[in-house]
């Protein structure tokens, strides 16, 4: 095929010569350059090139992957039309490509901002878009054009691998905070690709899954935060989902893809499937899913036969090489902007360190142990984290930093003191562990998958009795890890036998001496924590803070800056009080292992479908609706200081509320407060709708000890509806709804009456399921 392609090329080239100029991306319209290509060309550039290292490499012209190298995906070149490659590259964390380059003594590192989830954790969408702003830096100052993030799928189980990635078990602040994020990144010139669209809630057999879900719970938790940032941030691109959609891949679905993305959402973008998704190239294009990355040979051939034999209409391939072309017109290769690959790393490391401080965590701090008292100087620090700390997580959302600062080096840099031979006990024992769980670069996509970690070390007596002795405090880290192609396993969840008495024996040993001791959780996703809270004086959750992760957490641990994280997600008693335990692989199984192993005779529950049988009733929504006690709340989180909440009103004005309430700082230290307006609906019973829904929120500046500031929180009466199936619309029932203000789900401060009148709106009838899924009620 391509010594075929390149006589084509160069017959045209020499029409070219002879005959008058072809268009110009840029200087001719469009429509007129779409009208010179050939339909090679077209079904080449809605394909990508390839991708080093699989069986899908299509490169013809040029060596576009090595125009950025280690970046995901390049788009087809086609010079004589003035049409340039462009560079897609991951990921969420920040930019992924190859830090080292051959035949190179240059180093290309990028910055490894904080995980996704500790961003939402921040309620502060201001500071999401100036970590995009620094990110977004690093895309351009690199060459790449799209980074194909942020990836806003729910939380809708603690196991689900890519959790780390994702913003929350709320369609809310997963819209608000991937629109921040987007507005940075985009403010530098460079686009984004929002994923995965939609439903991508397991990684066990992600590329064939079925989710089967009802319409209603679709657009109110799986698509509503996609739509939000959609509508408030303009996205260049969407990335399409591996799995399918009550039976339609997602990347085939044109009633995911047109009728709701674009009809409905008036967006104007690009989609883009994820790498490798989806089967049918025709379909894929009459759908509405633009380009296929990272490209394969068959697909050119599907598209080429599909044009040939009627089943694709050439207009719909027009209509598609549209979207490309004007995505190209856009990015800073066509506009040849001259990068540097020199962005200010430094700089971005104090942004990093900055922002991951406010999406820190206190879950419990016991009689003011942290802040650390000045008189804290030396501190026994356990467990194996403490001393190999967790940036991210792995797959695409890794990125390829220069260093990562462990908690030991972030005390050391701030001035504690850390007992070497303790120390030295530590890093002989990670060394020998991180040996035997060295992966296999044999294993197809191995530089991907979560490494294990190593098993805990427990102290001895006589290790336990002499830290006590020299300590003022003891630290405690317990550290996870997860990532793409594999979901989490139960045992994940809780902690292990070792990790448990690590726990004990440090808690009995300095409260026997009266010394505290505090935990840091340096994890991705929610752990069973509700056994054991009751050990340590404190507990701060960390998640995974990106590379200056030991100097963000030690500045917490140390008073430099108050914790005003809050948890975007609930921690549950246990992991089958989650509504979707039943309807969600347990055992972690990765993608491969699906694939080679699993009977295909029938189909299995879980593995090739699962039933959304919860609903809309997904996290807070579930454990407030149906009484169920839980460890932490959504909304949770401690400060070093303490707030009061007075004044609440609210006031209407054409259909806009604006809900406000003085918020003073009561306490000792400077802090910020996020304010959470959650909203009661009347006949929640018969209308089987939540308790209460998150509907607006806002996080104040810094206040100081007796500082008020007046907090203003707004929302449409339209924010107010339910889907309902049976007209296709979204309605706004009229009544009298409550509007509460508080710190989380279960601590409200103000209750405000207020009456609604009815709205509705109509949808399309659309994204229905095949199968029964049958529901829960409340």
């Amino acid at each position: 095929m391509k010594k075929q392609l390149f006589y084509l090329l160069l017959a045209a080239g020499v029409l070219s010569a002879c005959g008058p100029a072809a268009p110009q991306l840029g200087k001719d319209s469009v429509e007129d350059v779409i009208g010179a290509m050939t339909l090679e060309e077209k079904a080449h550039l809605v394909i990508g090139t390839g991708m080093v290292g699989t069986s899908g490499d299509s490169t013809v012209i040029g060596t576009t992957k090595k125009l950025v190298p280690g970046a995901a995906g390049t788009t087809y070149p086609i010079p004589r039309l003035g049409i340039p490659a462009i560079v897609l590259a991951d990921g969420p964390a920040g930019l992924r490509i190859d830090p080292i380059r051959e035949g190179d003594s240059a180093t290309y590192y990028c910055t490894h901002f904080p995980i996704g989830t500790l961003l939402a954790s921040t309620w502060n969408q201001d500071l999401v878009e100036e970590v995009g702003k620094s990110i977004g830096n690093e895309v351009l100052e690199y060459g790449a054009d799209v980074l194909l993030a942020p990836a806003l799928n729910i939380h809708r189980n603690p196991l689900c691998g890519r959790n780390f990635e994702y913003y929350s078990e709320d369609p809310l602040v997963s819209g608000k905070i991937a629109a921040a994020y987007v507005r940075g990144i985009q403010s530098n010139g460079v686009g984004t690709s929002i994923k995965h669209f939609a439903v991508n809630n397991q990684e066990t057999n992600r590329n064939a899954n079925d989710a089967r879900i009802t319409p209603r719970a679709l657009r109110e938790i799986y698509l509503k935060g996609f739509e939000i940032a959609v509508k408030e941030s303009a996205p260049w691109t969407v990335m399409s989902s591996y799995n399918h959609i009550n039976g339609t891949y997602a990347s085939e679905n044109t009633d995911l893809l047109s009728t709701l993305l674009r009809d409905e959402w008036n967006f104007e973008g690009m989609v883009v499937t994820d790498w490798f998704g989806g089967k049918d190239a025709v379909a894929q294009m009459i759908a509405g899913n633009d380009m296929l990355q990272p490209g394969r040979a068959n697909q050119y051939d599907m598209i080429i036969e599909g044009v040939k034999s009627g089943k694709l209409d050439e207009s719909i391939l027009n209509r598609n090489v549209k979207r490309v072309l004007e995505l190209i017109l856009q990015t800073p290769h066509f506009k040849e902007y001259k990068y540097s690959n020199k962005p200010d790393l430094k700089a971005h490391a104090a942004v990093t360190r900055q922002s991951a401080t406010e999406g820190m965590v206190l879950l419990k701090n016991n009689n003011e142990t942290l802040p650390f008292e000045r008189k804290v100087r030396n501190i026994a620090l356990f467990g194996c984290t403490s001393y190999d700390f967790i940036a991210g997580g792995t797959g695409s959302g890794n990125v390829n930093r220069a260093y990562t600062v462990s908690l030991l080096d972030g005390l050391k840099n701030a001035g504690y003191q850390i007992d070497e031979a303790l120390k030295a006990n530590y890093e002989q024992y990670i060394e020998a562990e991180n040996k035997k769980n060295t992966p296999d670069s044999s294993q197809p996509f191995s530089r991907f998958m979560p490494v294990p970690r190593p098993t805990e070390l427990i102290p001895t007596t006589k290790v336990l009795s002499e830290q006590v002795a020299k300590a003022d405090v003891a630290l405690v880290t317990l550290g996870r890890t997860s990532g793409e192609f594999v979901d989490r396993n139960v045992s994940d969840f809780e902690l292990s036998e070792e990790e448990l008495q690590l726990l004990k024996s440090v808690s009995q040993a300095f409260h026997a001496a009266g010394k505290k001791v505090v935990v840091v959780l340096n994890i991705g996703g929610v752990i069973e924590t509700a056994s054991w809270k009751k050990l340590p004086d404190a507990i701060l959750l960390a998640w995974q803070a990106g590379q200056e992760g030991g100097n963000s957490v030690t500045d917490v641990l140390s008073g430099k800056v108050s914790p005003s994280g809050k948890l975007t997600m609930t921690f549950p008693n246990k992991l089958m009080d989650v509504a979707s335990s039943t309807n969600f692989p347990m055992d972690a199984r990765a993608n491969t292992d699906v694939r080679n192993k699993e009977d295909k005779s029938s189909s299995v529950k879980n593995v090739d479908y699962t039933d959304y049988e919860e609903d809309i009733f997904v996290g807070y929504r579930y454990f407030d609706s149906f009484g169920k006690q839980v460890s932490y709340p959504f909304g949770y989180g401690l400060s070093y200081t303490t707030f009061e909440y007075v004044n609440p009103s609210v006031k209407v004005d054409n259909g806009i509320y604006s809900v406000s309430i003085d918020v003073k700082n009561v306490g000792k230290f400077a802090g910020k407060e996020v304010v959470q307006l959650y909203v009661s609906a009347p006949n929640r019973f018969q209308m089987n709708k939540p308790e209460k829904e998150l509907k607006a929120f806002t996080k104040t500046k810094e206040l100081r000890p007796g500082e008020t500031v007046t907090a203003t929180l707004k929302l449409n009466t339209t924010d107010l509806a339910s889907y309902d199936e049976a007209s296709s619309s979204w309605v706004v029932d009229a009544g009298n709804y409550k509007f509460l203000i508080g710190t989380s789900s279960k601590d409200i401060k103000a209750v405000l009456d207020v009456d609604v009148v009815s709205v509705v709106e109509k949808t399309n009838d659309i994204l229905k399921p095949q199968e029964t899924v049958n529901t829960i009620k409340r």
